[in-house]
């Protein structure tokens, strides 16, 4: 599962070549998936370069895993978000509570044995 500790994200914005670079994917495939799915809208400066915020890029995960992980076509993926709209984003907040405590137990676990 690719996923992004949106926690650990100290921006405030993101590029859309960071964003593409986080997931391994293009750059053209966020502004279609953008055109998509209405929810996801980064902010744009005044040349108009997209600006992605720690709530985009929790949206584009979830679109990630519907359609990169789980094989959802676009309309399947669309289906599945107004249906399950709460439990998805809940899911990618405790994957990202779950690796932030595993990385404090792992820096705890070298100090002791250092």
């Amino acid at each position: 599962m690719k996923s992004i500790d949106t926690q650990n994200l100290d921006k405030l914005y993101y590029t859309i070549g960071e964003v593409a670079e986080m997931f391994e994917v293009s750059r053209s495939l966020l502004r279609y998936w953008e055109n998509e799915f209405s929810f996801l809208t980064p902010r744009k400066n005044r040349k108009g370069d997209r600006l992605f915020t720690k709530e985009n890029i929790q949206q584009i995960q979830i679109i990630y895993t519907l359609v990169k992980e789980r094989g959802f076509t676009l309309e399947g993926a669309k289906q599945e978000l107004r249906k399950e709209k709460g439990s998805l984003s809940e899911q990618v907040d405790l994957v990202d509570r779950l690796k932030s405590a595993y990385q404090r137990l792992k820096d705890l676990d070298d100090k002791l044995s250092s």
